[in-house]
This record gives C-alpha cells, sequence and structure tokens, in this order.
C-alpha cells in the first residue's frame, strides 16, 4: 500500500491532527518520506471533498471551504436532537473521572469514540485539553456550561460520586495495565 493511503487511514482512524514524527513513528518511515506521501495525498484529495489541513509539525483530514454551508447545516441538525445513549454514557464516564485520555473512553465503553466526543464538543458539554504527561494526546474535560446546566458547582457535586469514579477508575486501571504489556 503507498505510503499516502497509509496516512489517509491514520488521520481517518485517529480523527484528530497528528504529529508528523508520529505518523513516522506508527507507519515505520522516516519524516521525509512522510512528508512525501502527504503532499501525494494533498494531490490525490485535490478534487474532493476532503483535504489535508497542516498547521505546524500536525497535519489532519478535513472538509474543504466550499462545504462550509452543508457541514453548517449537518451541526445545526446535531444540535438539535436530543443526546444518544452512546453519547449520554460518554458524557458520564467523562463527568465521573475527567480529565480522562479518548483511548480510557475507547477502553470503558468498548468501542471507538470519536464521532460521540466530536458531538459533544461541538454542543460544548466537554473540552479537549492538552495532556500535560503526553503532549501527543488530548484529555477530555466537563466543561462549566455542562455543569451549571446540571445545576452544580464540581463534578463531585454528582449523584453517586465517590462510587461510580472507583468502578471508573477500576476500568481504566485495567486500560493501563493492558497497554504497559
Amino acid at each position: 500500500m503507498n505510503i499516502d493511503a497509509q496516512i489517509e487511514a491514520v488521520l481517518f482512524f485517529r480523527a484528530e491532527p497528528m504529529k508528523i514524527s508520529k505518523l513516522a513513528e506508527i507507519l515505520e518511515k522516516d519524516i521525509d518520506a512522510v512528508r512525501v506521501g502527504i503532499e501525494a495525498l494533498k494531490e490525490k484529495l485535490s478534487e474532493g471533498g476532503i483535504a489535508v489541513l497542516e498547521k505546524d509539525d500536525e497535519v489532519s483530514l478535513g472538509t474543504v471551504p466550499e462545504m462550509g454551508p452543508v457541514i453548517e447545516k449537518m451541526v445545526k441538525e446535531e444540535l438539535s436532537r436530543d443526546l444518544g445513549n452512546a453519547a449520554i454514557e460518554t458524557l458520564t464516564i467523562i463527568l465521573y473521572k475527567g480529565p480522562i485520555q479518548k483511548a480510557e473512553i475507547d477502553y470503558i465503553r468498548g468501542v471507538n469514540s470519536n464521532f460521540i466526543l466530536r458531538s459533544l464538543l461541538v454542543r460544548g458539554l466537554v473540552e479537549k485539553i492538552p495532556n500535560p504527561e503526553d503532549q501527543r494526546s488530548f484529555l477530555y474535560r466537563p466543561t462549566f456550561d455542562l455543569l451549571t446546566h446540571l445545576g452544580i458547582k464540581k463534578t463531585e457535586d454528582l449523584p453517586d460520586f465517590e462510587e461510580f469514579r472507583e468502578k471508573v477508575e477500576e476500568s481504566v486501571k485495567e486500560f493501563t495495565e493492558e497497554e504497559s504489556k
């Protein structure tokens, strides 16, 4: 498989910006080869609705500016719908454990949470912050707007906070143990 196709697959799966050096590490290629692959991917996508976005030393996939009105319409529709069970489950994990990594959320839920997290971010219910322990990843935490909407001043005011926090912590501990193997 061509390196541009590999880069496309990784960026699509990750669904968030990635450092070029991390892409090189994942693909087991040197940085120059990855940069050439990124240029090839840009060319391949140049006639479609998806584009390679670059900022500093990071790349991501995104929609082309011409799709702005369509995307805006979709976002408005998404915001008008009620939260589904998957979103409520993800939000609960973030409320009781946040700040928390996406990988930990995925482990606890047993599925990829990219689209749910995007929806919660768009709605302003969660926010993404840099991970102080690993600059290559982010943490998710509840927003002040969410706490205000729930009528609480801090997450510890949630019902049965300690009990649920312990359960979530156990799952995160299992994840950490599996990751270190």
